[in-house]
């Protein structure tokens, strides 16, 4: 069987981030019980296929007869089971490709809502560092301006 198939279903990160170690073994943990689903029940369609086929002759005794009709019955049955546990894994499989798909890009836009929020905590305080650094040079310049001699005899455009 062709294990690879079954495990390129989106069970891992859906691109961007990546998953956590936790999230990662969790998936991984995921994968190898479905791996171990399908083997079980494909496995089981192959014995019941194999027993039907082998069964299938036509003896001369009645009772031999009822007998095996009721044997493939059974295993009838029981692929029909099998069948129909191998559809619900599909479905599941659908399923966590979804979740799975939301659950990473759900991680994603918090991390990126979490490295923007800490970059514009970064740009406040360094506007914040700026705007005091030119307050500071501004009041520097007032004060050289103010008691420089070359404002003191500038004339004041009202005297000309």
């Amino acid at each position: 069987m062709n294990k690879g198939g079954v495990g390129g279903v989106g069970l891992g990160s859906g691109g961007g981030g990546g998953p956590t170690a936790a999230a990662a073994a969790a998936a991984a943990q995921k994968q190898k019980t479905l791996l171990q689903r399908v083997d079980a029940d494909i496995g089981n369609i192959v014995d019941n296929f194999s027993f039907l086929v082998n069964v299938a002759r036509v003896n001369d005794p009645p009772v031999r007869n009822s007998q095996e009709a009721f044997m493939m019955e059974m295993r009838a049955a029981r692929m029909v089971q099998a069948a129909d546990s191998l559809l619900k894994l599909v479905s599941e499989l659908k399923q966590t490709a979804i979740f799975s798909g939301f659950a990473s890009l759900n991680d994603h836009v918090e991390q990126r809502t979490e490295e923007f929020t800490q970059q514009a905590e970064k740009t406040d305080m360094m506007l914040a560092r700026i705007g005091e650094e030119a307050a500071a040079s501004l009041k520097d310049l007032e004060s050289h301006y103010y008691s420089s001699s070359q404002r003191t005899n500038m004339p004041f455009p009202a005297d000309n």
